[in-house]
């Protein structure tokens, strides 16, 4: 690891197929990343079973993830790229830790709050109430400096540097504290029929996202189906949140600026506007689609990928759990 560089840690659950919100919030803006800082990439299986998942599924989609972060640009001899359940570490750390967390302060986490009023506490799973412990352990073995995150993820990092910091007081310097990473644009993909709510796989609605995976003729339908207003002006201004949305994407995908973007449609109207956006994300997703697909069949390849990754975290993590084990007072073996 080469010692003047921050380290960043993240990852994405495959408990669905991804969209373009991950792909434009998330992983592409890693993809900037891997040049500056020492980059963990992960495939956060055991996150996804905090909800029940088809087993064949959860398989495809572990690999698809590390496909994707490939495909995108994700470099896996710049970045260390690996499957969450393959290192021990985090399920041991994530123990430890749940030791030193309160109840109280899981049960102020807005997921679990949000759940629990439409399920009631009794179908709960003790999973989604403990998740942000086992995430606290994902960034804190690596010693990370830095989490991309997205607003809304925001109060998961707070609580990871809170029992962060309830450790080293109890048993001295052990952790970095982690500062959030916030991404200067893109970061918040909107669905394309309810603007107030962030892009994502589980809407009922699948006109209100984008599959990484969706084919071109899929991406003209939803763009033109997105919901905008009656005013028929391309303006960034949150009276209009379906227009500003389709201008964050194409902000994202083109490295224009929203200012320059409303100037390019000036006294055009919406149809020329989302057949460009609907064009610009065909663009963008075409080679990383192929690339995907290229890689899926060939699994070798990828075994060897996340192998080599999970041989490098677990020698960090491990370094750092058994610190942990030892102020513990854990005799480690």
């Amino acid at each position: 690891m080469e010692e003047n560089k921050k380290v960043i840690f993240s990852g994405i659950k495959p408990s669905g197929d991804l969209t373009l919100g991950n792909y434009l919030g998330a992983i592409k803006n890693w993809v900037k990343l891997q040049d500056d800082y020492e980059c963990y990439f992960s495939v956060m299986n055991l996150h996804a079973i905090t909800v029940r998942q088809e087993p064949k599924d959860l398989r495809r989609r572990t690999l698809e993830i590390l496909a994707i972060y490939i495909a995108s640009g994700i470099d896996p001899e710049k970045n260390t790229l690996f499957i969450q359940s393959h290192v021990p570490a985090h399920s041991e750390a994530s123990w430890l830790l749940t030791c030193n967390t309160y109840m109280g302060e899981l049960s102020r986490m807005t997921q679990y709050k949000d759940k629990s009023k439409n399920m009631g506490d009794s179908s709960i799973g003790a999973g989604l109430f403990n998740y942000p412990i086992l995430m606290a352990a994902d960034i804190l073995l690596y010693n990370t400096d830095l989490v991309p995150v997205g607003t809304d993820q925001k109060q998961h990092l707070e609580i990871a540097r809170d029992i962060a910091e309830r450790f080293n007081r109890l048993y001295s310097q052990t952790f970095t504290i982690p500062d959030a990473y916030i991404p200067p644009a893109g970061a918040k993909i909107m669905d394309l029929q309810d603007s107030s709510k962030k892009m994502s796989k589980s809407e009922e609605n699948p006109n209100g996202y984008i599959l990484i995976m969706d084919p071109p003729e899929v991406i003209k339908k939803k763009i033109s189906r997105a919901v905008t207003d009656s005013l028929g002006v391309v303006n960034y201004s949150d009276d209009q949140p379906g227009v500003k949305n389709l201008i964050n994407i194409l902000s994202a995908i083109t490295n224009l600026s929203p200012e320059e973007i409303v100037k390019k449609y000036e006294g055009k109207g919406y149809a020329e506007f989302k057949s460009d956006v609907a064009e610009a994300i065909i663009n963008e997703l075409e080679p990383v689609q192929n690339k995907i697909q290229e890689l899926m069949e060939n699994k070798s390849y990828l075994e060897e990928i996340y192998r080599k990754g999970a041989e490098k975290a677990n020698y960090v993590s491990m370094k750092t759990l058994r610190k942990m084990q030892k102020k513990i007072g854990l005799i480690p073996r």
